[in-house]
């Protein structure tokens, strides 16, 4: 653990100045409080990466499309291994999808997203009454009554099943079960205001897939019409 927070710590100290500067500015306009620098700071964060969160929706969503495609493949030839691959890389060339561009996009984001874990997990709030955010007195303790952890497990789960195209996976329709209910769970011990960045940054991921997703939406009512 002291190895990633030390790996980490450039960008962690970056986004505590960051962080730091927008309480600055929430405390002049009237809101002195923690929790929306946090929030802030979570949604400049997350639309400095729309870029990479585009082009790793879009992959993710293309590689889904294909999976009864690629299924099919693997049953026919499941005794000729190579006569596989040769079809499933035809298969991926046929449909301009490469494989590797949904984990590139994720790579970049995620030493910001861990900086993110380790600037919040150990913050010290400067006064008590910094830390006081809504109903909790302190960010950070776990919340007391609960929304946050219940409001990360919703949220988790909503991210989910928007990006899943396949939901008669069983193994995706079980993990889109199994790691909402995991993320809640932990988020019961976690630091209020660590379970605060993870509820915005679902939320924009939401909003943000959401947006990305409105024309395909559109698309069949234009052609029933």
């Amino acid at each position: 653990m002291e190895f990633f927070s030390t790996l980490f710590s450039p960008i962690e100290s970056l986004l505590r100045f960051v962080l730091e500067s927008l309480f600055a500015i929430t405390s002049a306009a009237g809101f002195a409080s923690y929790g929306w620098a946090i929030i802030l700071l979570t949604i400049i964060v997350k639309m400095a990466l729309y870029p990479l969160t585009v082009k790793q929706v879009k992959s993710m969503k293309a590689m889904q499309e294909l999976s009864p495609k690629m299924k099919k493949i693997q049953e026919k030839y499941k005794d000729n291994p190579q006569v596989m691959q040769q079809k499933i890389g035809a298969l991926y060339k046929d449909a301009g999808v490469n494989p590797l561009a949904g984990c590139l996009p994720l790579l970049i984001q995620m030493p910001i997203l861990m900086g993110m874990y380790y600037s919040l997990y150990n913050f010290s709030y400067p006064t008590p009454e910094s830390a006081y955010f809504l109903w909790m007195t302190s960010m950070s303790d776990p919340d007391p009554l609960y929304i946050l952890p219940v409001l990360s497990a919703l949220t988790t789960f909503l991210q989910q099943k928007m990006t899943t195209t396949d939901s008669n996976n069983p193994q995706m329709k079980m993990m889109m079960f199994i790691m909402p209910l995991f993320i809640g769970w932990i988020s019961i011990n976690f630091p209020s205001g660590l379970v605060l960045y993870w509820v915005t940054m679902n939320v924009v991921q939401i909003i943000q897939q959401w947006w990305m997703y409105r024309g395909d939406n559109a698309a069949p009512k234009k052609e029933a019409a």
